[in-house]
């Protein structure tokens, strides 16, 4: 069974750093591309970044050069490491496949106080 573990949200200031991880299991994960994405309140799911199986990046525009995503296929596990965190960083975080998704976890909350 497919199974998505999101961990490492908190409470931070602005200007504030966070590392999510995210393991998975009960997929080859090292053949699947896997990107992070953010649901806010009120709004839709969006993604905001995704890695590749060979390691090539891709980040939208609005968090471009403040996070990296990463990932570590022996121990099946993905990251983002977020910096220079704004209020409108708060949302929940998944990771999942950019496309073609698995189950969702059930989440990392990011919390950006002002």
């Amino acid at each position: 069974q497919v199974q998505l573990v999101e961990s490492g949200g908190g409470l931070v200031q602005a200007g504030g750093s966070l590392r999510l991880s995210c393991a998975a299991s009960g997929i080859t994960f090292s053949i699947n591309p896997m990107g992070w994405f953010r649901q806010a309140p009120g709004k839709q799911r969006e993604l905001v970044a995704s890695i590749t199986r060979g390691g090539t990046t891709n980040y939208v525009d609005f968090v471009k050069g403040r996070v990296t995503i990463s990932r570590d296929n022996a121990k099946n596990t993905v990251y983002l490491q977020m910096n220079s965190l704004k209020p409108e960083d708060t949302a929940v975080y998944y990771c999942n496949r950019p496309a073609i998704h698995l189950g969702w976890g059930q989440g990392t909350q990011v919390t950006v106080s002002a």
